[in-house]
């Protein structure tokens, strides 16, 4: 049965009133938008900090991936993952004991954006894991209906204990904004994903994406340090890779812009300069290597970034990201594939 797409409702011709003029006719009452909500409360928001810190804790001391599943999605599960294998290939006596550790929940400075009906419900929080020290880390939060329960999916190292000056309205809460095709804003996510890979593919100096901050500075440095490692007996080439991790997420700042947080995927390929020269893994590639030298290895890298935006046609500031190995994989040197 086809259901018409609107009804339209006419008011009924009054009895008796011997008035020949014809019915008028009512415009249907559109329904009133709800106003957006606080995705939760300032207390709930400091009760989901402090559960990801004791489950965390106790996930991480046997590294069961299972358990850290419940608080933890997306690319800061997928690292936390990584830190896991590489700690198990090394031998039992090279692995440090872990030591337990949280966030300070009741010091944490809290964004809890107002979404409107049916918008996924998240939060960030600069965090420390110092009581009484100033934040070192942006954090998000997000609640994942399926499983009724709040994970951490971002957390990023921040170049600065200065926070970015969020707009919060007179109840003390954010206001989410696209970081996609939103026009009022001089970047998007997809352009400041861009602009970090072009860093370390770069050193910079394709896209100008970004004004310098430490944390621009930081990857500038990791690309040329790493590009001259070798000196004539290797190559290093940095470069994007696909992204499984496309979320992002935006707050309105006070000067009309934005703080945006995302995630990007980048690769890292070491390679000889030519035959009869070898790449002996380290330590810590032993998970993904095995201690087999290698004529090149490719490294895999998924990191959080945060950047502020602002509203007119300027340069945004990273300041902040955080990067883990996820995988590692090259061919042997033929001494090596011959044996295999």
């Amino acid at each position: 049965m086809l259901v018409p797409a609107a009804l339209l409702v006419v008011a009924a011709t009054a009895c008796g009133s011997g008035d020949d003029s014809p019915p008028t006719k009512q415009n249907p009452v559109a329904p009133t938008a709800q106003a957006p909500v606080p995705a939760l409360s300032d207390t709930q928001a400091r009760a989901v900090i402090t559960l990801y810190s004791k489950i965390n804790n106790e996930a991480n001391t046997d590294n069961n991936r299972r358990l850290l599943d419940t608080i933890e999605d997306g690319p800061t599960y997928a690292m936390s993952v990584s830190d896991y294998t590489e700690a198990e290939g090394l031998p039992a006596a090279d692995r440090k004991p872990y030591k337990p550790w949280s966030y300070d929940a009741a010091d944490a400075k809290l964004y809890i954006p107002r979404l409107s009906a049916g918008q996924h419900r998240w939060f960030a929080a600069a965090l420390s894991d110092q009581k009484g020290e100033p934040p070192s880390r942006l954090g998000v939060f997000a609640e994942q209906p399926q499983h009724k329960r709040w994970e951490l999916v971002s957390v990023v190292d921040l170049d600065s204990t200065e926070m970015p000056s969020v707009a919060l309205d007179s109840g003390g809460y954010a206001t989410a904004v696209p970081a996609n095709g939103n026009k009022e804003l001089a970047a998007d996510a997809d352009l400041l994903r861009a602009g970090v890979i072009d860093n370390f593919a770069t050193g910079g100096t394709g896209k100008k994406v970004f004004t310098p901050t430490r944390a621009s500075e930081q990857q500038v440095e990791v690309h040329d340090k790493a590009g001259t490692r070798y000196g004539n007996q290797g190559t290093t080439v940095f470069a994007g890779a696909d992204n499984r991790y496309s979320d992002t997420y935006a707050l309105k700042t006070t000067d009309g812009g934005a703080l945006v947080l995302f995630s990007h995927t980048h690769t890292q390929t070491d390679a000889v300069a030519h035959p009869g020269l070898q790449i002996n893994p380290g330590p810590s590639d032993r998970a993904w290597l095995h201690d087999v030298p290698r004529t090149s290895i490719t490294f895999t890298f998924v990191c959080n970034d945060a950047a502020t935006v602002p509203a007119k046609a300027a340069p945004s500031r990273l300041i902040g990201y955080t990067c883990a190995r996820t995988d590692a994989s090259g061919p042997p040197v033929a001494s090596w594939s011959d044996r295999a």
